[in-house]
């Protein structure tokens, strides 16, 4: 990889001779301006405006212009010899936890290679120095004109080393929240969570740029003559009417194009069942509903113990008899008992 920087960590009273070199790469792709009707290239040319001429890249330099509108000239030399520590060195300033960095303070990102051997052995005491400690070094340095600050931090075996932006670069989130009163119900926070469950981790070594290989697409089919692949119907959009109907809906999307459990099997919690309110009373009384339903209570009531004395008279009678055939059957006893006497 080209270098596109060279100088030194400082770290103390260690030096650390090293080179920068990207360490990401764009694959957008880019167009060019042409001409509609022919299809010429536009191109932009460099004049000066005093003189009315193109100048060439040699003779173009840089310059400042004040408040005023007067343009001072400022040359390499002005640059590389700034009163500043940091001008060919990546002074280490701190050294902090990670969580102590803020993400919206990402830049762009470097790669620190040992330049030469007598490198190698400081750049590796930094390098087990961050991993034991578990820390990333805080550094300044400059780049393209203007100072800079950066957090150093292992990557593999190599130091990388993200740019930051200044602490006052970074714009505070006012005005961004929605300003409004908003409940969120713990029912739309279970089916949020089931959601993101169900949507998981990914790696993020499987995800590409769509967009390109369309755009890609589109390119190869117009240079071989052919019509451009049709682009799908958008999704119809529209307001959401019911927050859980959607959140329940993507969890179960989420599930089949996963192909993981069915509808039955996805895990949203359901809504609890509301239970019955008590019947009301008014002035003492109860409702005319509650009244009805006593009233057949008792009804049934009344018609379980009739039949109940029904099946109980019968038992009765039967006993009555025997007694009476007891006392007939006794009787001719004593008289059969006389007559042989």
């Amino acid at each position: 990889m080209r270098s596109i920087w060279n100088g030194a960590i400082s770290f103390g009273l260690v030096s650390i001779p090293i080179k920068l070199v990207n360490a990401t790469q764009s694959h957008s792709i880019s167009f060019r301006q042409i001409h509609t009707e022919d299809g010429g290239r536009i191109r932009y040319r460099k004049v000066c405006e005093l003189e009315e001429r193109e100048v060439t890249q040699s003779e173009i330099g840089k310059g400042y212009e004040d408040a005023d509108g007067t343009i001072i000239p400022i040359t390499d030399d002005d640059l590389a010899h700034l009163p500043l520590p940091t001008a060919r060195t990546i002074e280490i300033v701190a050294f902090v936890p990670a969580d102590r960095i803020d993400p919206l303070q990402m830049d762009a990102a470097y790669y620190l290679a040992a330049s030469g051997a007598p490198a190698a052995k400081p750049y590796t005491l930094l390098r087990e120095a961050l991993k034991r400690s578990n820390r990333v070094a805080i550094a300044k340095f400059a780049l393209r004109g203007r100072e800079r600050l950066g957090m150093l931090r292992v990557v593999g075996d190599a130091i990388a080393m993200h740019g930051l932006l200044w602490p006052d670069e970074v714009r505070a989130p006012e005005g961004v929240a929605p300003d409004t009163g908003v409940t969120v119900r713990d029912q739309e926070l279970d089916l949020a969570d089931a959601l993101m469950d169900t949507l998981g981790e990914v790696d993020l070594a499987d995800l590409h740029d769509e967009y390109r290989e369309a755009v890609e697409e589109v390119v190869a089919a117009k240079a071989a003559g052919e019509t451009p692949p049709e682009a799908p119907e958008p999704a119809k959009g529209g307001k959401v009417l019911d927050l859980m109907a959607a959140l329940e809906s993507s969890v179960r999307a989420a599930q089949e194009s996963r192909g993981e459990a069915s509808e039955a099997d996805a895990e949203v919690r359901s809504l609890p069942r509301r239970s019955r309110p008590e019947p009301k009373e008014t002035g003492g009384k109860k409702s005319t509903s509650t009244a009805k339903r006593t009233a057949a209570k008792k009804t049934a009531a009344k018609k379980a113990t009739a039949k109940s004395t029904a099946k109980k008279t019968p038992a009765k009678k039967a006993t009555g008899t025997k007694a009476a055939t007891g006392k007939k059957t006794a009787a001719k006893k004593t008289s059969s008992r006389k007559r042989s006497a």
